[in-house]
């Protein structure tokens, strides 16, 4: 089976050593998913990331494989995709939390969310589904350690300074301090969810069902960040810093409505995302992308 370059260099640069041994079994690993759960026809998706993803068929039915190196945040994923149980979000159809393997409904016609044309019709969209996951979002209790908590994601700022010798490498010092000084007073936001934790325009599809969530992240923290992925997707946007900006403004407004939430809030957990985002990109040992460009954006809305 033939794996995409840029797929082997992001297992091998996220993962290290562990991210090598997984690519050497991983088509062993294929055939032992297949022999237990009966697939056949497994065909990598063409936009492989983080973890192998495929499509096969289980009988007469399509399903979609996921297979990664066991990690928490996968997971999360599983236990917050039995909670949904399908409302929302696509079913879990089988898993195995201690090898990593998923095995999922495949959506159809499955058009992401991204594809269609129109900004505010894609807004609205995800403002619909986001507030039926989020309805979905009271966590109970014993669960609570099988998700990823926020903070912990956020805690990771605090090593950008230590990473740069005390400077702020790309990161403009305003920019990174203004984000630390609100930080604070976005957690201490009582409105605490189950969220996806990676709600963008890649992982809304469109179904028999409605438009349902893929890949969730299932993130335990104050429900405004949902917004942040949502908001610096999808990237080409970017390339005109002026029309991204009038994008960012006339998505906030219709966030601001729809979820009745202050533009303050969804301007800072915006800035606050992007930023993270770029952290985890220097972190991983891949190539800075756009977010950083998109967190100046945003810090200067109103």
């Amino acid at each position: 089976m033939q794996l995409p370059e840029t797929f082997i260099s992001t297992i091998k640069n996220v993962y290290k050593k562990d991210g090598e041994n997984f690519l050497a079994v991983l088509p062993a690993l294929i055939g032992e998913v297949s022999t237990r759960w009966g697939l056949t026809d497994v065909q990598p998706v063409p936009n492989l990331s983080f973890n192998f993803v495929a499509f096969a068929k289980r009988d007469d039915e399509d399903v979609i494989l996921k297979m990664g190196i066991p990690n928490p945040e996968l997971t999360s994923e599983m236990t917050a995709l039995k909670l949904f149980n399908g409302d929302g979000a696509c079913h879990l159809l089988e898993h195995d939390e201690e090898r990593g393997f998923l095995l999922l409904e495949r959506l159809k016609p499955g058009k992401m969310l991204a594809e269609l044309e129109d900004d505010d019709e894609r807004t609205n969209i995800a403002a619909d589904v986001m507030l039926n996951i989020q309805r979905r979002g009271g966590v109970i209790p014993p669960l609570q350690n099988k998700f990823i908590k926020l903070s912990n994601w956020f805690a990771g700022l605090q090593k950008i300074r230590p990473h740069f010798n005390g400077g702020t490498g790309p990161f403009p010092q305003v920019l990174l301090e203004k984000v630390e000084s609100f930080l604070p007073e976005l957690f201490a936001d009582t409105d605490v969810k189950l969220m996806h934790g990676d709600f963008h325009h890649f992982n809304i599809l469109s179904s028999e069902r409605g438009w349902l969530i893929i890949d969730p992240k299932g993130v335990i923290g104050p429900a405004g960040y949902e917004v942040g992925p949502l908001m610096i997707n999808p990237w080409d946007s970017i390339s005109d810093g002026t029309s991204f900006k009038v994008q960012a403004e006339r998505r906030v407004s219709i966030l601001a409505e729809r979820l009745g939430w202050e533009r303050e809030k969804i301007i800072r957990w915006a800035t606050a995302h992007a930023v993270l985002s770029a952290w985890w990109s220097i972190e991983d040992n891949m190539e800075e992308d756009n977010a950083i460009q998109c967190a100046e954006i945003f810090s200067q809305l109103k």
